[in-house]
């Protein structure tokens, strides 16, 4: 037996139930979840910085996402806070690294 005690994507009862296999799970409160899906989302940021790749990042996505919902956000509204700060402060892209300021 593996024991995990971690977050997983609702599907997975059910892929492992498709591989002839048995899952011990729990159904928690949002709250509990909330503090799952914080360390779910350390989890996936390591595998992301590991593997550097779109499936490793689109599941960073999804726990953003994860976490949006439970403090009450849609996946919409956290698109349109990133556009809105992009617009006011900019992305990324120009690659800028910030030494000082006098």
């Amino acid at each position: 037996m593996i024991q995990y005690d971690k977050l997983v994507r609702d599907l997975i009862p059910e892929i492992i139930a498709a591989s002839g296999k048995t899952a011990d799970i729990e159904i928690v409160n949002n709250d509990v979840a909330f503090n799952y899906l914080v360390k779910k989302l350390d989890e996936e940021v390591t595998e992301f910085k590991t593997d550097k790749n779109l499936e490793e990042l689109a599941d960073v996505m999804e726990v953003l996402f994860g976490l949006a919902h439970k403090l009450g956000y849609t996946e919409q509204d956290l698109l349109n806070k990133r556009q809105e700060k992009k617009e006011a402060r900019g992305g990324f892209e120009k690659n800028i690294i910030l030494k000082s300021t006098k």
